[in-house]
């Protein structure tokens, strides 16, 4: 049995018919930019989340970007960010002139460490970025007080927790503001890149639109210096086909992350992800495992056909981009400890309970209990 790590083409087939109708409808309208697609997504998209406000973005990056604009942040800022994390994360505060500081991640959850970032607070720190990573919401029950006392602001990377809850709330609608990503495999995908910030301030959703088409609310009027950052016509009208099926396809991945905990239980040398419970319910937008030997049981997974990944081998703060900001090894011991031994494990919502136990069934060949 040869399971891919991710496959969309079920849940394209199924949509099909609705796809191609979002795409003959815009084709008929020929509004292609900032049409009433976009609009429509935006509200839907804020509804879902629990935000008063949504606006679309080009991409998960620009979202995350424009939101750090739109408070002001800037050079002479520091944004605290973890250090276990996709690249962007960091890339948005660089590009908005600031400085990434790195914090490190809790060991059990891979997400921010509340003491670790109120610990790295500074006169100069005017942002905290959490990531709700894998599609599980970092807990925000510490560090919102005190940022908000402070002045700082809360901005979520939510790039891959589209639907997912955490004790604080949904995740879009916790922080001062949040980015999404609309890539492809996130739990919300278009076909092509996409992005939106969410927020409860209406004023910051003005500003994030308007810095997003250049600067301006009025054309050839341009009050910011802003970016060419929209979120696409068409993409937003297949978004719109695919919005309502959110909640279940998160559902369908939460039974498919509780099959795997159920199989995998108490194999030596696996660590698993933590159960939802407690406030939490992760979107899943990943499974990922801890195991010493990666390389050895990946291989023994691909020989039987199964294809996994990982999430992220290289840190941010290694990366030949980044290593001006002067981290070096064993800066953050936990975020380390995870880069060399994190298996992302094949998921998604069209997978079956069948190819699940075939995935564990090779895991427990190669790792007894």
């Amino acid at each position: 049995m040869k399971i891919p790590f991710f496959d969309l083409s079920e849940a394209h087939e199924a949509l099909a018919p609705e796809l191609a109708e979002a795409f003959k409808s815009t084709l008929a309208r020929s509004q292609f930019i900032m049409g009433s697609e976009v609009a429509a997504f935006e509200s839907e998209f804020a509804r879902a989340c629990g935000a008063q406000r949504a606006v679309g973005a080009g991409n998960g990056l620009d979202a995350l970007r424009l939101a750090l604009m739109a408070y002001g942040v800037g050079p002479g800022d520091e944004v605290i960010v973890p250090a276990h994390t996709f690249i962007a994360t960091w890339l948005a505060v660089i590009e908005v002139g600031a400085r990434p500081v790195g914090v490190d991640v809790d060991a059990d959850t891979f997400l921010l460490d509340p003491e670790a970032s109120l610990a790295a607070v500074t006169p100069r720190t005017r942002a905290i970025v959490p990531v709700h990573l894998y599609g599980r919401v970092a807990d925000l029950g510490a560090v919102l007080p005190v940022a908000r006392a402070r002045g700082i602001v809360v901005i979520e990377d939510a790039a891959q927790a589209h639907g997912a809850v955490g004790p604080c709330g949904t995740a879009g609608s916790i922080g001062d503001a949040a980015a999404f990503s609309f890539y492809p495999t996130k739990n919300l995908g278009a076909l092509g890149d996409g992005g939106a910030v969410t927020t409860n301030e209406s004023a910051v959703a003005e500003r994030v639109r308007m810095l997003g088409n250049y600067g301006s609310k009025v054309k050839y009027e341009h009050e910011l210096a802003g970016l060419n950052s929209r979120l696409d016509e068409l993409q937003a009208a297949i978004l719109r086909k695919k919005l309502p099926g959110l909640a279940a396809g998160n559902a369908r991945r939460r039974r498919l992350a509780e099959a795997y905990r159920e199989r995998l239980a108490d194999i030596s040398g696996l660590t698993l992800p933590p159960a939802d419970g407690d406030g939490h319910s992760s979107a899943w937008h990943l499974f990922v495992v801890r195991v010493d030997d990666r390389t050895a049981l990946s291989a023994a997974l691909a020989e039987a056909g199964i294809s996994t990944l990982v999430h992220y081998p290289i840190l941010p703060h290694y990366q030949p981009a980044l290593r001006r900001f002067g981290y070096g090894a064993g800066s953050f011991p936990a975020a380390e400890r995870i880069a060399r031994t994190a298996l992302s494990l094949p998921i998604w919502p069209e997978m079956s309970v069948g190819q699940v136990d075939r995935v564990a069934e090779v895991i427990r060949s190669r790792l007894p209990g």
